[in-house]
């Protein structure tokens, strides 16, 4: 595959002192600005794949390559995820106390100075996913569906060139799901933006250019 963005060489990754066994012998590569979707049964070691191609966890064997680098540290990654990559979770994880736009802002502190910038890029984001009018809400008074454009939102504050959805539309209807992926369509094809979502909906893993599905750890297909 030309023009790689990451790779995984002879990944394992073991927990519980090897008792469990989330991937084994994983050998993959992701093209700079695919559109890939994991699927497989609950436990097969989705999200693993997904937190490793992130740098959120580390192989117990294997390595990972990140734009033909190979050997990279804990602090490297961390600088990647903060300009490069961005992180979309099921759950959203955005913090209650803060409103949308103090959520969208929080991954600019330490990347943009200046105040009055980090937010004027928090609220073109919010109104790129049509949430401009609910800048001032707090995550409790917003649906899911909202929340998670919110989610998205902070995962391109950064202009990532590389996104990775763990279940994006796992908590929402049929109608809200749909929209969600179609949002995330129009940034990949706008932008040729890397696309890896882990998915259990095989309507929204038809969609993607490219589908792993893994089975008990290891790919049990490619296509």
């Amino acid at each position: 595959m030309k023009n790689v963005i990451a790779e995984l060489k002879h990944v394992s990754r073991e927990y519980d002192g090897g008792r469990i066994v989330a991937l084994q012998d994983v050998t993959m590569q992701v093209g700079l600005g695919e559109w890939l979707s994991i699927t497989g049964p609950s436990g097969s070691g989705k999200s693993t794949l997904l937190h490793l191609l992130s740098g959120l966890d580390r192989p117990t064997t294997g390595s990972i390559v990140f734009d033909g680098r190979e050997k990279i540290s804990s602090r490297q990654w961390a600088r990647l995820r903060a300009r490069r990559i961005g992180f979309i979770f099921q759950s959203f994880n955005l913090m209650p106390a803060l409103t949308a736009l103090e959520n969208v802002e929080v991954p600019l502190f330490g990347v943009m100075r200046r105040s009055a910038q980090r937010r004027q890029r928090a609220m073109d984001l919010l109104e790129r996913v049509g949430l401009a009018d609910r800048s001032r809400q707090r995550p409790g008074a917003l649906s899911g569906g909202e929340r998670q454009r919110i989610a998205i939102a902070r995962a391109l504050v950064n202009s990532p060139d590389f996104i990775l959805a763990d279940e994006p539309t796992g908590n929402l209807d049929t109608r809200t799901s749909r929209e969600i992926m179609d949002l995330l369509e129009s940034i990949h094809n706008a932008e040729r933006t890397t696309l890896v979502v882990v998915t259990h909906d095989m309507q929204i893993a038809s969609c993607a250019g490219r589908t792993i599905r893994c089975v008990d750890g290891v790919i049990a297909g490619d296509t």
